[in-house]
């Protein structure tokens, strides 16, 4: 990834509004101390960068209860393990149902994440290969 011959792409959903619509979230990744599983920031982990955009601001209602949320696009021009996950709660927009790193929800039982596409350079015929996938049901319902 570090070359830009292999692209990810995810959509997720999360708590809140952002102020700035899109921007780069570059903040550095290490394991958390203790924690085979989680991660946090920490100045000497490894180099993350998380390019992201607003696609939808929106309101759910559930029983009277108003939460704003946001759908992001997220490129990744990094890999470590939970980043998005981790950058996003950082600044304080944890993902929809993110147990780990932000709240359960009663909207959906797992964290709204999905890798919608992926893009790479094939090694033999040098052309870009593009594929995608379409959002699970229960994100797509969410956003309807």
């Amino acid at each position: 990834m570090s070359e830009n011959t292999f692209k990810k792409e995810y959509l997720c959903i999360v708590e809140g509004i952002l102020d700035k619509k899109s921007g780069m979230i570059d903040l550095p990744i290490a394991r958390k101390p203790g924690s085979i599983i989680e991660r946090c920031i920490d100045s000497n982990g490894q180099p993350s960068r998380t390019i992201y955009e607003v696609v939808k601001e929106f309101q759910f209602d559930f029983q009277n209860n108003i939460k704003p949320l946001s759908l992001m696009k997220c490129i990744l021009e990094t890999g470590r393990t939970h980043q998005i996950r981790v950058h996003f709660s950082h600044i304080e927009h944890p993902l929809l149902g993110d147990t780990l790193y932000g709240n359960p929800s009663p909207l959906i039982s797992r964290q709204a994440l999905h890798s919608y596409k992926i893009s790479f350079i094939h090694p033999i015929t040098k052309k870009e290969q593009c594929f995608t996938c379409p959002l699970p049901n229960d994100i797509k319902k969410l956003l309807t």
